[in-house]
C-alpha cells in the first residue's frame, strides 16, 4: 500500500489539513459528516466514546449520549468540549476491553500505518463495541480529483482514500461486522459557492440511485463476541513432562 509521508508527519500538513476542514468546500462537507455522525452515535451506547485522530476544528462527540467522551491525538485543538489526551492512535494508551465506540474520522487516510491503528481498535474495544470510520471514497468524484492533485502533496488529496469493500475486508479480518454504511457528498469538490448549491441534487439523487460513488462513507462495524467451543476431556494416566508442548495460537496479518 502506499504511503503518504508528506501528509503524515509533518505537523504544517496536519494544520493544513484542520484549515481544509474549517473553511471553503472542507467546511461544508464537514457539515454533512457531523449530521451523519449525530444519527449514527445517538444509537450507541455504553460508558466510552473514544475518538483518535482529531484534526478537525470542531467537536464532534458532542452529540453522543455517551457522557465519558475522549479526543486523543498527538496534536490537539484547543477548546474541545471533550476531553482531550494526547496519544498516538497505533499505541493508545487505554486498558484492553474498556471502551465502548471508537471514532477514526479520516484517521486511516493519513496514517503511515492504517492496520496498526485498526489492531488498536480491536484491542481496546468490547466485545459487542462499536468503531465509526469516516473516510474519503477513491471512486467519487473526490477520487478522481484526487488524482490530478495528490502530486502537490496537500490535503485532503495527498491522502490514501478507502473504498468501503476494503475497509470491510479490513474489519473482517479483525472479527468484526459492517452493520451500517452511510454514503455522503455526491457533488464534485468544487470551491464555487453558487455552483455547489445548485447540485445539491446530486446528494438526494445519489443517496437514492449510486450510493457507491459518494465522495465520503461512514461505517459502523461492530466488535464479534468470541465463541468458545466445549472440548471434551480425554482421561489419561499421567506421565512425567519431558518438554513443556508450545501453546497454539492464531496471528492475524493486517
Amino acid at each position: 500500500m502506499e504511503t503518504q509521508d508528506a501528509c503524515i508527519d509533518n505537523n504544517g500538513e496536519r494544520y493544513a489539513l484542520r484549515a481544509w476542514f474549517a473553511s471553503g468546500l472542507g467546511a461544508n462537507l464537514l457539515e454533512q459528516e457531523q449530521a451523519a455522525l449525530k444519527g449514527v452515535l445517538q444509537d450507541l451506547f455504553g460508558y466510552y466514546l473514544l475518538q483518535l485522530g482529531v484534526v478537525t476544528p470542531v467537536d464532534l462527540l458532542s452529540e453522543s449520549r455517551i457522557r465519558a467522551r475522549v479526543m486523543m491525538d498527538g496534536d490537539l485543538p484547543p477548546g474541545l468540549a471533550s476531553t482531550p489526551v494526547r496519544g498516538a492512535p497505533d499505541a493508545v494508551p487505554v486498558a484492553t476491553d474498556s471502551v465502548d465506540v471508537v471514532l477514526l474520522h479520516h484517521t486511516l487516510e493519513f496514517a503511515a500505518d492504517p492496520h496498526a491503528i485498526l489492531r488498536e481498535v480491536e484491542r481496546i474495544l468490547i466485545p459487542e463495541g462499536h468503531v465509526v470510520i469516516v473516510a474519503f471514497n477513491p471512486w467519487s468524484f473526490w477520487g478522481a480529483w484526487r488524482l490530478l492533485r495528490h502530486r502537490k502533496g496537500r490535503p485532503p488529496w495527498c491522502g490514501h482514500f478507502l473504498g468501503v469493500t476494503r475497509i470491510k475486508d479490513w474489519m473482517g479480518l479483525l472479527g468484526f461486522d459492517t452493520v451500517e454504511v452511510r454514503p455522503l457528498f455526491f457533488r464534485p469538490p468544487l470551491r464555487h459557492e453558487g455552483m455547489m448549491r445548485r447540485m445539491r441534487f446530486l446528494d438526494r439523487a445519489g443517496r437514492r440511485w449510486w450510493p457507491v460513488l459518494a465522495g465520503v462513507h461512514v461505517v459502523v462495524a461492530k466488535k464479534r463476541v468470541a465463541t468458545l467451543t466445549p472440548i471434551k476431556t480425554k482421561w489419561r494416566a499421567k506421565r512425567p513432562a519431558l518438554v513443556a508442548e508450545p501453546s497454539s495460537g492464531r496471528v492475524i496479518n493486517g
